[in-house]
């Protein structure tokens, strides 16, 4: 089976662009999408400097991260291990984009011209099918469809390889078949003077990058200053990740709203399963569950890029958390509207079973965004789950408070809440203080830094304070439960709003070895020899 990737020579690249524009004039990308890019990296300072370039794009892994979380099957992975996307399909929810570690997706809401208004050029050429949608590198694929009907080769004949890198002046950007050892490009990376981008990962990317040429340019480790805190904390820095743009603060109003409701309808039930009050209250508890989580769902439906295929999001339950959610919800608002009309305690024990399930799912979800170092860690899931039970403590309260005459159910339920007030500030503690070896880079760790402060006071002390007061005041108790209620709510809304809008930034790039090139120090050994 054949297997295709590219080889980038780092010491050929001259980053003079001709890829980029070779790949927009093949594809027609609009304005502000580049599907093949080069970084322009400088290392050092005068006089011992070192300047090269970085070509990035799709890299068709062999395990790509954005395949299983495509909740409708749009992304799929070929027998020949190209990444596809099927325009027709996607929904433009952008999971694949977040879940991409090499920042390769795009994806564009409306129709732009490079000069305002569209010209009858770029009329006669938009893709209209790309609007809304997730967009990438293909490698040119209709290329490579169509070499074997012609008899060709990708990679050794110009017509069926990936205008990339049949425009490279330089020949820095070689495409061909892995599997063949006999191939240039297997050649090319057969000697181990290579190495692939994000390795570490997992995801097997099938771009390798050369970085020495036997008898001249050596390989090298970066300096420690090269890829420091201090070189990473600079958002100019080429090789730092920026903040995702895909899920803003819809998205999060979704993981917010989502959370709490889904929380709330657990631990009501488990509250009437210990005879707190009784199963008529139980019933609205849930009906007011289902009614606000609906205003979740609809700021979902607003961050769709293709609004009225919505419905497809049901058509991957075997790998994508996204799609299990919507299956979770499509079990829960039934469960809930049967329950309504004829009241039963199991009908409410498969809305709490679902609710649940809908929880599991937002925090797998998250943790599925390989993209983002700040969201794929471990301890993510464990952070939603805990932050939605304890934030369905403090929803729970709040409606005992309303409801009046609660004041045995709110103090049975303090001490459930004070233990999720501590069991949330040691995760979130536990977080941040494995962050950096988790991978988290500085410039998310520094947004993490700024969010702690007032979500251990809001989020964790005030409400652990408050439903110890309300064991002790009883008279107060339904009050001060409330009070806590919120202040749990609030902190958990603070934290997973600012974790998924601006403790965001994307993987970004690295390279573990580099030509051993430049002035000064950084001079390769030969040229030093010669002078």
């Amino acid at each position: 089976m054949k297997r295709y990737g590219m080889v980038v020579d780092l010491n050929r690249c001259v980053g003079c662009q001709t890829c980029t524009i070779a790949c927009k004039h093949a594809n027609d990308t609009p304005p502000g999408v580049q599907w093949r890019r080069v970084l322009d990296v400088e290392y050092g300072s005068f006089p011992n400097v070192e300047r090269l370039f970085l070509v990035t794009g799709c890299q068709h892994c062999a395990d790509p991260p954005c395949v299983p979380v495509c909740p409708t099957g749009a992304t799929r992975q070929r027998a020949d291990g190209l990444v596809t996307m099927n325009y027709d399909t996607c929904i433009g929810c952008a999971s694949c984009a977040v879940a991409c570690p090499y920042q390769a997706r795009t994806i564009v809401h409306e129709m732009a011209g490079y000069y305002g208004e569209q010209t009858v050029q770029e009329q006669r050429i938009a893709h209209e099918e790309r609007i809304g949608v997730a967009n990438k590198c293909t490698f040119c694929i209709e290329r490579i469809d169509d070499a074997e009907a012609r008899g060709l080769t990708p990679g050794v004949d110009a017509e069926v390889t990936p205008a990339c890198s049949v425009a490279c002046i330089a020949k820095a950007i070689r495409f061909g078949d892995f599997a063949d050892p006999s191939s240039e490009v297997s050649q090319l990376a057969k000697d181990h003077r290579s190495f692939q981008m994000h390795a570490e990962l997992g995801t097997n990317p099938q771009i390798r990058y050369l970085y020495e040429v036997p008898g001249s340019t050596p390989g090298r480790r970066p300096e420690p200053a090269d890829a420091d805190d201090e070189a990473l904390s600079d958002p100019a820095n080429p090789l730092a990740g920026a903040r995702q743009p895909f899920w803003d603060y819809r998205a999060a109003m979704n993981f917010i709203i989502g959370g709490m409701t889904s929380g709330l309808a657990v631990v009501a039930w488990l509250a009437y399963a210990a005879g707190a009050f009784d199963f008529q209250f139980l019933r609205s508890v849930h009906v007011a569950a289902a009614a606000i989580m609906a205003v979740g769902l609809f700021f979902v439906f607003l961050k769709l890029g293709r609004k009225l295929r919505f419905i497809r999001v049901l058509l991957r339950p075997q790998t994508s958390w996204m799609t299990r959610e919507t299956w979770f919800v499509a079990a829960f608002y039934p469960a809930v509207a049967a329950d309504f009309l004829w009241p039963h305690p199991a009908l409410a024990f498969i809305a709490a079973l679902a609710a649940a399930g809908f929880l599991l799912c937002q925090a797998r979800m998250m943790y599925a965004s390989k993209g983002i170092p700040a969201w794929r860690v471990p301890l993510v899931p464990w952070m939603f789950a805990a932050t939605g039970v304890f934030e369905g403590i403090g929803l729970l309260a709040i409606a005992l408070a309303l409801a009046g005459g609660h004041q045995n159910a709110i103090s049975a339920l303090a001490p459930a809440g004070m233990i999720l007030a501590v069991a949330n500030a040691a995760l979130w503690r536990r977080y941040r203080a494995t962050a950096r070896a988790s991978g988290i880079g500085p410039l998310s760790r520094r947004d993490l830094a700024a969010i702690s402060p007032l979500l251990h006071l809001l989020g964790h002390a005030v409400p652990l304070v408050l439903f110890a007061l309300s064991l002790v005041i009883a008279p107060a108790a339904s009050i001060l439960g409330g009070m806590a209620g919120l202040a749990a709510i609030a902190g958990g809304s603070w934290w997973k709003f600012m974790l998924i809008t601006r403790a965001c930034h994307q993987q970004g790039f690295a390279m573990p070895m580099i030509p051993q090139r430049g002035s000064g120090t950084r001079a390769s050994p030969e040229r030093l020899a010669f002078g």
